[in-house]
Parts: structure tokens; sequence; C-alpha cells
């Protein structure tokens, strides 16, 4: 039966039924027609049609004058824009200032926008302002620009009255009490839901420059799959389906400068964050990405003095919940910068002062985007973080917010325990000592106020130094382990007990790259009228990164490819001593642990964090030399310096790290699988932890790119490459050592060669990527994850190890695993059984693959 005429004639009733159900709209009045009357004879108004003044600002409201006029009446916030302000750019900054206990975090900047308000006869729009496509005004072009783009509407208003200088007035409360999506706190508590009935404006406060509104808003989470909550910045919890939360959001609007500062061309030779916009004003033959950095704006007192306090410092505040034993270092964290903007030109250019109490000034609020200040937060999160506002027009730098979980306490314990207990006596014991702990945080603080200076991560640097000089320890005094604290290069592991150094010289500090940084950035070019007239002199300092490698910023795109490019690395300039070293370090380490950790009465959780946390350290350490295969040693240059950007790392070295890998990890590691140190923890533990970090070895030595790299190295320098073919056989020495010598297999070498096998399977036969091609027809294709040529590789490297397993072998245990590699490797080479393996399943989810890619191509022509 065809079902099609009953579903027509069920819809059928279904529109006649809802028809009948609905009002019979109201008659529309003839054109010219008088509007309806009102109750008591008295005209409809016209929509949106102002009232007198004093009929909407009556004399019961509280008024506050400043830069925007504000009215509060019977629970409604009224905004008088003074009519100089209209058109006017202003920054809008919204930050959750409180948040419902164990969600997230205080202070964390939800959105900051450049916005104008804009009246358009009766309404008063409030426009976010876009700078990213700009032309000078004095040009044509800026005609077009400003025709082809449109600032979006954030919210319209009705205006309720104007006054006597013909500046509007809006009820502006729903601005706060209703969810705008740029400015919604849903990220913030992994939320779905707004409800209006439990939010209202708390505080208004006015100010000369700038207007702070403090709205409380609640939101939920519903009992359904689709309610399960976001994850949120640096996994802290969110809110549980079927709850709410309410959360205090503050709203600050600003004055932008009148006059944009002067701003300075980015260069990639130099770490900067940057703001951009698309020039159309320029006279290059195409639409011009111009990138300026954002700094503070310094300007001397005394502009004819080569060292001069600046006109307005960069403040910090500390806030005042921050627990006064962090207090002193927090501010010398802040000011260990001022000897870097004195190399610029500045005499305290940077301080940090405590947050005024409210009885020195109550107007003060840690929310206001006047005020630059650090957050100590109560949170399980082990982290800090260090962002910034700036002026989209000219990249200054206009307020910075600071965040310390104060967890970042227990990290930072972690990582001086397992890196250099050894060198300093007092983490020898724990817990560490105050005095210890507040260097250890003035470290992070002054790494995270270099990100709100400007500054990002620079992971070069830790590669930059001779190796031998990491254990001078005049040099290590005078230049730091590192060039910079805006690498992850955290305490120097490499240097030993033999080395007697001063323990205060273990933590990184101020180095010569952020003190060039500084200088490159923030020195004044006086006779610079423009930003193309500074870059000649700017070009000029950098040539110093030449003959001075510590000075070197990072390459773009050089992220996974350089081994020099590393996190949590100290000297890899030769990962390979630096992580023998620093093996060295972690097995005494590992002598102090039961002192350090174990105490009468307490249970073992403390014992076995930071016995996790030195499998942690070995890992990363490990992941240093195995990035060394397939790498290329990367210098960030500018055309006119000589030589290239990317060159392969030596034969030598590749060989040599693959070397130690198969010695340090592949080779079981007995050291950390003491038989007293895991009866502490839980049963199987050692195999576990064992066998997670040789297959993360694994899968990064055998990743798809690196093996693409080696292959690219192989054409360029042909019997000089290090090539995939002697990756795998290399390998197979050091992990199929007993097929080849007949030996007995232990229990940890089977669960690493059946790993290892599983690694080559993978790259044999993983699935195909749907990419699209460069060029031709721009058509959706498949193409495999792996290159035919290291295909062939990988399945000549398991027919040979198909051969050695077939070896005899005395042992019954080892006899038994032999059989099962053999019977492993038969399956990873047979297509027909991965296709039976696979059943309606496996065809299926290969047609899914086809269905998705091929309509793919329309959107791509688009």
């Amino acid at each position: 039966m065809n079902p099609r005429p009953l579903t027509s004639l069920a819809l059928a009733l279904c529109a006649s039924l809802l028809s009948a159900q609905r009002p019979a709209p109201a008659a529309q009045a003839a054109p010219g027609a008088p509007a309806p009357a009102r109750p008591g004879g008295a005209p409809a108004p016209e929509a949106n049609e102002p009232k007198p003044y004093d009929k909407v600002i009556t004399p019961e409201a509280k008024s506050q004058e400043g830069f925007i006029k504000v009215h509060q009446l019977k629970g409604k916030v009224y905004f008088e824009i003074p009519k100089a302000r209209l058109e006017q750019e202003q920054l809008l900054v919204v930050t959750a200032n409180r948040v419902p206990a164990n969600i997230n975090h205080a202070g964390q900047v939800v959105d900051s926008d450049v916005v104008r308000w804009v009246l358009k006869e009766n309404r008063l729009l409030l426009q976010q302002v876009s700078h990213a496509i700009v032309a000078d005004p004095a040009k044509p072009v800026a005609k077009a620009v400003a025709a082809n783009n449109t600032d979006t509407i954030l919210m319209s208003f009705p205006v309720e009255a104007f006054a006597k200088d013909g500046s509007p007035v809006i009820e502006a409360t729903k601005l706060f009490t209703s969810e705008v999506p740029e400015y919604s706190a849903r990220q913030v508590l992994g939320a779905q839901m707004f409800d209006p009935s439990r939010s209202y404006v708390d505080k208004v406060k006015v100010f000369p420059e700038n207007l702070n509104v403090e709205a409380v808003q609640t939101y939920s989470v519903p009992f359904s799959p689709a309610g399960a909550p976001s994850p949120s910045p640096f996994g802290t919890p969110t809110l549980r389906p079927g709850t709410s939360g309410t959360v205090t959001m503050f709203y600050s609007f600003l004055q932008l400068p009148e006059k944009p500062m002067l701003p300075r061309v980015f260069d990639e030779r130099l770490g900067f964050f940057s703001v951009r916009n698309t020039d159309y004003g320029r006279d290059e033959h195409e639409a011009m990405r111009r990138t300026y950095i954002t700094r503070w704006r310094l300007e001397k007192k005394d502009p004819a003095a080569a060292l001069s306090e600046p006109v307005k410092p960069i403040v910090f505040y500390i806030d005042a919940a921050t627990p006064a034993a962090w207090v002193p270092f927090i501010k010398k964290g802040v000011e260990a910068w001022q000897p870097a903007f004195e190399a610029a030109g500045f005499k305290n250019a940077i301080l940090a002062k405590p947050a005024p109490t409210k009885e020195q000034d109550p107007d003060f609020d840690a929310g206001d985007a006047r005020y630059s200040v650090i957050r100590w937060v109560p949170s399980p999160v082990a982290n800090a973080y260090g962002p910034h506002i700036s002026d989209p027009r000219s990249g200054e730098i206009l307020e910075a917010d600071i965040v310390l979980y104060h967890n970042i306490l227990q990290l930072q314990r972690d990582w001086y325990f397992t890196q250099v207990a050894p060198l300093d006596k007092r983490a020898q014991s724990l817990p560490l000592p105050d005095d210890l702990m507040g260097e250890l945080l003035a470290y992070v603080v002054t790494h995270e106020v270099g990100h709100s200076l400007g500054f990002p991560h620079n992971f070069k640097a830790s590669s930059q130094y001779p190796f031998e000089k990491i254990r001078d320890k005049a040099w290590v005094k005078k230049m730091g382990h590192v060039s910079t604290l805006m690498d992850y290069s955290r305490f120097n592991y490499v240097a030993q007990p033999e080395d007697g150094f001063d323990p205060a010289d273990l933590i990184p500090k101020i180095g010569p790259y952020d003190i060039f940084a500084v200088k490159w950035g923030y020195t004044p070019i006086p006779d610079a009228k423009t930003s193309d007239d500074e870059k000649a002199r700017l070009n000029e300092w950098l040539k110093v990164q030449e003959t001075e490698p510590w000075l070197r910023f990072s390459t773009a795109g050089a992220a996974g490819v350089d081994p020099g490019e590393e996190t949590e690395a100290v000297g890899d300039a030769d990962p390979v001593k630096a992580t023998a070293l620093g093996t060295k370090n972690l097995q005494r380490v590992l002598g102090l642990l039961p002192k350090a950790s174990l105490k009468p009465g307490e249970d073992f959780r403390e014992f076995g964090h930071l016995y996790e946390a030195i499998w942690g350290q070995w890992r990363r350490e490990l992941g240093h030399v195995a990035n060394l295969v397939g790498g290329f040693d990367t210098v960030n240059k500018h055309a006119g310096q000589s030589g290239g950007r990317f060159s392969p790392i030596a034969k030598a070295r590749q060989a040599e790290a693959v070397k130690y890998l198969n010695g340090a990890i592949f080779k079981t590691p007995t050291w950390l699988l003491d038989h007293a140190t895991l009866a502490k923890l839980e049963a199987g533990s050692g195999q576990v932890r064992l066998l997670a970090a040789q297959k993360g070895v694994l899968s990064t030595l055998l990743d798809h790119a690196r093996l693409s790299r080696l292959e690219e190295q192989e054409g360029l320098l042909a019997e000089k490459a290090y090539t995939a073919s002697q990756l795998l056989l290399d390998l197979r020495g050091g992990i199929f050592t007993e097929l080849q010598s007949g030996a007995k297999v232990d229990p940890y070498r089977r669960n690493l060669q059946r790993a290892a096998l599983d690694q080559l399977g993978a790259l044999l036969n993983s699935a195909p990527t749907p990419q699209i091609a460069s060029g031709g027809l721009g058509m959706a294709i498949l193409q495999p994850n792996l290159s035919d040529d290291t295909r062939g590789a990988v399945r000549a490297e398991l027919k040979a190890l198909q051969a050695l397993a077939s070896r005899p072998n005395p042992d019954k245990a080892t006899k038994a695993h032999l059989d099962d590699l053999k019977d492993q490797i038969a399956r990873i080479l047979d297509p027909k059984f991965l296709a039976n393996a696979a059943g309606p399943a496996g065809v299926a989810a290969g047609r899914r693959i086809e269905d998705s890619c091929w309509p793919g191509v329309a959107d791509v022509l688009e």
C-alpha cells in the first residue's frame, strides 16, 4: 500500500485544525486612517515614538554623570548617550567576575570588542566595529571599503526620550539581562539555556572615561544528552545536566585613545603578539596584510634623556584575595622586567601594587577595564595564564589580567622536585619551604607578565646555547640556562650535583632574548613619523641575531619539525646528551622519593603522584630525542640573509637518537620498575606504565609526517640521508633482538614487540584520508596516508620479521609468543583477512567515506 495519500490527508487535516484554533487577524486600518484609540480616548503613539524626557526620567531616578549618563529607576537602567559619544569608537570588555564554586574561574574575559552607538531616527544601535579591513580615508578606495563592509548590530534600542541637548535616552537593561551571543557565559559554565527571570542588573558605576555595569545572570543545563556540559579551558568543571549556575558578568565600556598610538610593524624574526588588518590604501598591486605588534604605550617624561621614567607606567594590581605570603614574590615577579625596560630607555616602567581596599578606594573593581589585575583563583587547576586586550587600530595594549590558579603551586613543586631535587637540599623533603616556593611562583608570574607585555612563547630558545654552557656555572649565572622566560624550559635538569650550582641559578630568569625583545619593541624612534619610517632601523637591530643565535625566535611552521623547537626542554641543542643527564637526575630523584613523600600515618597518594610525575618527566625527555628523527633545523630569516630557513638533521645524529632510544626505553628500564616501589602502588602498574611509554615513543618515530620527511631528506641528500628503511632496521635491532639471537623473550619485551607490530600494521593498513588536490579541477580525491615508497619499506620489514619469528626457540612461552607474532604479521599482510574481519560494517564505512567526500566538491568549488 502506498502511504503517501494518507500522509497528505493527515497533513491537510492538521493544517485545518491549526488554522481553526488561531485567532482571527485584526483588521488592518486603511491607509491614512487615524490610529486606534487607547483607553481614555488618548491616541496611541507610533512605534518607537520618543516620550517627553521628564516622563521617562522622573525625579525618582538615581542618576550618575560621566562617560555616559546613567539613570536607574524601578529596576531599569537608562543610558543617556552624550551627542559627542555618538559614532565614537569605544572598547567594551565583558568579564565573568564571579562564578559558581568549582566552575571555571573568576576573572575570565568572555570577549572584548570595539563598539559604537549609532542613532538611526528613533532607534539607537550598538554596533560591533571591525578594523580588519582598512584604507586611508583620503584615498578613493576608502569609499569601496566602506561600501562593501557592514558593522554587526549587536543590539537595537528604541529611543525612549531625547534630552534638551539632543542626547538620546534608551532603556539599556536588556543588554545585561538577556543573552547576547557575543558576550554569553555559556562557555564559561558549559551551559545550554539562559534564564532572564533569574537575571538582573546589580551595580552601575560611571566615571569620566568609562562605565561599569555588573549583572547577575543565570544559566542552566537541561536533562538530556544534548545538555551535556561543554569542555571549559584547562579542563575546569562545568555545570552538570539538570543544574543551574549563576554568574556575575562585568561590562566595562572604556574610551579608546583619541589618537591611536603609532603602530610598530611586526617582524616574524622576533616574537610579539599582533593585530592584523588588510590595507587597501597602499600602492602595492595586491591587498596588503598589515601586521602590528601589541605593546603598551610608553612615552618618556624627558624625551631627551637616555633613561627616563614613563609618563604612564605599566601597573599591575595584586588581588586582595592573594595569600599574604605570596604577595612579595608576585611583586618581585612583575618587576623582574624592569631591567629589560631600562635597556629600552625607561626607568620604573613596570610596577606591581596591592589592590586598594574598599576603604582606600570604594570604586576599585578588578573587572574594571582601566586596571590590570593579577588574580588568585581558588581552583584545583594547575595552571596560570596572562592575556591582554589591545586597541585593534594600533596594537596598543590597554589592559591585562593575569590568573594564577591555586594549584600552580603543586605544579611548580612537582617540576622542581622531579627535575632538580638532587641539586637543591631544600627540595629533598616535602613540603618545599615557603622561600623556595615563593621563588617558583615569582618565576611563573614573570612568564605570565611576559605574555601581558606582548610576548608569545619562544620554544626555539632552549636549543640556542652551546650545550656545554648549560653546565657552566659562570655562564648560567650571567645568561641563565635558557635565553628567555618565554620558553617552556623549566629547571636545569641537565646540571649535575658535581657541577656545584647555586640553587638560585636552577630557575629561569629574564635572559638576553627578553631584554633584546623589549628593546626592539619598546625603544622609541623619535624621528619616525609613520610605521614604515621605523622599518629600516628595526631591521638593522635584528642583524645581531646572525652572530648571537640565542636572540632568535621560533620559525613559523617549525613546530613538530625542528627538534630544537621543544617544550619542557633544557639543552635541546643536543637532546641525546640532555636526556642522558636528565635521566641520571631522575634516578637520583627516585631514590629520594620515599623519604620525601612517605609520612607515618599518611596514605601513599603523594608517593604515587610523584612517582607518576617522574615517569612523565622521563617520557617528555625521551620525546625530545625521538624528534631528532626526520627533523629539520630551522633559522628564522628574511630575504637578504644568507642560507635557507630549513636544513635536515645530520644522518649521524638521527642514527644516534634511535640507538639511544633502543637502549633507554626499548631495553627494559629496570631502574623505574623497582619492586619495593611498585609494591606501594596498584598491582600490575609497572608494565602498564612502561608499555604506555614505549607506545608513545613508537608512535612518535613511526608517525606518517615523520616518515614523509625522511623520504624528503632521502630525495635531497641521497646516501647522506637517514632513511625510513634504516629507521625500521635500527628499530628491529633494538626491539626484536631475541628473534635474531634465539634468546628468551620476557613479558615486558613481548608486550613491546606486539605493540611495534600494531604500529607497523596501522601504517600499512590505515584508512585513506580525503584530501583536496592542489591545482587542477580541485576535486576531492582519496589519498593514502602513507606513500607507496614507505609502504614498500614497511611491508619488507614485516616480511623480514615474519622470517625471524619462524626460527625455532627452546623456551615454551617464547615459542607461543613467536607463533602469535607470525599470526599477527599474516593478518597485517593479508588484505583478504582484513576485508573479512571488517565485515558489513567495514563495507558500510567505505561507503560512508565515499558518500561524505564527493558531495563536498560542490562546497570546495563554491
